[in-house]
């Protein structure tokens, strides 16, 4: 009997390796020459639009796409800088511009932010997600996909 292969679709197990790649060559992420991802296709764990470009896919292929980052991340917003007071910082934290930070939300999830000035008594921080504005290649190799999970 043979074996079926089986096609990435909506609630599919899926472990691959990924990377995302700027214009000029540096990987913003990647799992070649490391363990795998492993995820649901519609669990949150991975970006909508990366998702999408998943479906249909078996194990064995592989894939490369330009996407835009403000399609993939959302637009990067004025709104989305914000000036904090410099005390709502812990007084022995080095801070410099251009570092990144990690921020809980009032709703309990975390959430970056890049340090784009500090002067004594405020810090402006930027909360748009780094890779919007850029251009990305996102390379997939696609290692294994299990069933999706049927409600019973």
């Amino acid at each position: 009997m043979a074996t079926e292969t089986l096609q990435i679709v909506p609630g599919s197990r899926v472990t691959l390796h990924f990377s995302l790649t700027l214009a000029d060559g540096s990987e913003a992420v990647a799992t070649f020459g490391e363990a795998p991802f492993s995820f649901t296709l519609g669990d949150g764990s991975m970006v909508e639009l990366l998702e999408q470009s998943l479906i249909g896919l078996c194990p064995g292929d592989e894939l490369e796409t330009l996407l835009a980052g403000d399609e993939v991340f959302g637009p990067a917003t004025e709104e989305n800088i914000q000036r904090l007071p410099r005390s709502d910082f812990p007084a022995d934290m080095a801070l410099a511009p251009g570092q990144v930070i990690a921020f809980t939300t009032p709703g309990g999830e975390e959430t970056a932010g890049t340090l784009l000035e500090l002067n004594a008594d405020e810090a402006r921080i930027d909360f748009n997600h780094p890779l919007s504005g850029h251009s990305l290649l996102f390379k997939v190799q696609i290692l294994e996909v299990g069933p999706a999970k049927t409600s019973d």
